[in-house]
Order: structure tokens, then C-alpha cells, then sequence
């Protein structure tokens, strides 16, 4: 590794993890850019190390997104959405109910038990709460919440909350789940959801996923070059094509911020983080 090399962080939620970023590594020291990348359990030890300097980019969750940009500003600096996947833009979350479930919209679920993903899981736990906040259903006063808490500190990346939370729809366990509406389709692909056996009641607004992070004061040079080569990658090459399938892209494209703002309110109104960026959430241990 070269001592001027770029240092990204990525979080291994999966063994592929390893596969993707050992691959574009080789792929970008072949165009000229020094690379190399750290990984990390969790993506709160990753945003302190992005905004400490210890790492110069870090492949961020949503929830990761949100805690560096309110701590790089707590410390007089600014982070940067550089980059960010094809498939992370205009996502939305569901809340659904068996189908032959009396309910038919989230008023109904007064009284009832909703279940989510994890603790710190923006698309099936912290968005979709919200939602149902704003439509006069207060979660754990309205409506029981049955959190399943899998893979807690990887901000929903480990769907197995998710996964859990709709197998307890099926099973009677609990009146509805929350999840996002890709994994509602995946689910019934799997078979966790069997066809025709689920409705939705409730739909999000539609919000953006991860993205790649930067500080604005970090090393100009090799930030913009790594930029570069990333919306440069062409899903036809046969070389960095696989990696994009395994890292659910077809291309990459310029980082935007307007599609935060369902998730900056729901870390608001649960206190997820305070506005410095610290942790504030009750019985999160990532």
C-alpha cells in the first residue's frame, strides 16, 4: 500500500463485502489510483474514523450518512455525498398487513403490534415509524413495536430483522411489519412472503440510501480522481461488472442531499442522534 494511498471504509455486513472492494481496489490501482480499504464492524466506529481523518472516504449507510455530516459540523468542518449507486435513489418503505387482515390503513393499527427490523435500520424501523407518526399513530403509545433486532450497528444492511419481522406477519405473531418495498418483493420471491398472502396499508415517501463519504477539507486530489474513476466504471466492462452486481449497481452517480430528509426527521423526532451527532438512542449499542 502506498503511504499517499486513498484509505476508504466499508462495513462487512457480508463476506462479499470483501470480494467487491478487494476487486474495484484492483481495478482503480490499475488506473493510476493508489487504494486501499479498511473494514469495520459497525458504521459508528467507521463515521468517527471519516471525520477524525483516520480514513478519507467511507461507503455510508443513510443513518451513517446523517450522524457524520452533524459531527463534521459540531467540529466547524463539512462532509460530502460524493458518490452514490443507481439503486440508492427514490426508495420507499411499506407497512403490510396479512391479506385477509381487517385492516386497511394505518389507523387501523391503533391497538395493534407492528413489527420492524432493527434498532438503527432507516428503511424498516426508524422511516416507516415515522410514517406512521405523521398519519396519527404514535409508535409505543398507538401501536406496540416488536423490534428484531439482527445485525444491530449495520443500519439495516443485514436484512435479517426484516426477514424476521415478515416471517412474524405470516405466523399471526404480530397485525403488520414494516420493511422496504424491495425486500417486499424479495420476500415473496424467497417464499418467506408466499404470493398473494400480504397487502400493503401504508407507503413512505420516496428517499435515497447509501452514499460514499468525504470530507470537504480531506485530500483534494486523490477524493476527486476516486470520483472520477467510480462514475467512469461501465457495466459493460467485463472486469468491474460482476462487482457492480454484487454491489446492486448497474452504474454510479454524482452524490445528492434531497433525498435525506425522511430520515433526518425520523432521527429528530426518535433522538436517534442530537444534532452534534452523538448517540442518543435508547438501547442502541451498535
Amino acid at each position: 500500500m502506498a503511504d499517499d494511498a486513498l484509505i476508504m471504509g466499508a462495513v462487512a455486513y457480508d463476506p462479499k463485502v470483501v470480494t467487491i472492494w478487494e476487486g474495484f481496489r484492483r481495478w482503480l490501482d490499475g488506473r493510476g489510483l493508489a487504494f486501499d480499504f479498511v473494514l469495520y464492524s459497525n458504521y459508528e466506529r467507521q463515521v468517527t474514523d471519516l471525520v477524525d481523518g483516520r480514513i478519507h472516504a467511507a461507503w455510508n449507510s443513510p443513518l451513517a450518512w446523517v450522524r457524520a455530516q452533524r459531527l463534521a459540523l459540531a467540529a466547524g468542518r463539512e462532509a460530502r455525498a460524493l458518490t452514490m449507486r443507481d439503486s440508492d435513489c427514490d426508495l420507499s418503505s411499506v407497512v403490510v398487513v396479512r391479506a385477509d387482515s381487517p385492516i386497511v390503513d394505518a389507523g387501523g393499527l391503533a391497538g395493534r403490534t407492528v413489527a420492524t427490523g432493527a434498532i438503527d435500520s432507516p428503511q424498516a424501523t426508524l422511516i416507516p415509524l415515522d410514517h406512521l407518526r405523521a398519519a396519527g399513530v404514535e409508535p409505543d403509545r398507538d401501536v406496540q413495536v416488536r423490534r428484531y433486532d439482527i445485525g444491530v450497528g449495520l443500519h439495516g444492511d443485514h436484512i435479517g430483522g426484516e426477514r424476521e419481522a415478515a416471517r412474524a406477519l405470516i405466523a399471526g405473531q404480530v397485525d403488520a411489519a414494516c420493511m422496504i418495498d424491495g425486500n417486499h418483493l424479495f420476500f415473496a420471491q424467497e417464499g418467506t412472503l408466499p404470493a398473494g398472502s400480504t397487502r400493503v396499508i401504508a407507503q413512505t415517501g420516496r428517499y435515497d440510501h447509501c452514499n460514499m463519504t468525504v470530507m470537504a477539507d480531506g485530500p483534494a486530489e486523490p477524493i476527486r480522481r476516486f470520483g472520477e474513476l467510480l462514475l467512469a466504471m461501465d457495466y459493460a466492462d467485463a472486469e468491474v461488472r460482476p462487482l457492480l452486481d454484487l454491489e446492486g449497481l448497474k452504474q454510479w452517480q454524482p452524490g445528492r442531499l434531497e433525498g435525506y430528509g425522511l430520515l433526518e426527521a425520523a432521527v429528530d423526532h426518535t433522538g436517534f442522534y442530537n444534532a452534534t451527532g452523538g448517540i442518543t438512542a435508547v438501547g442502541y449499542r451498535p
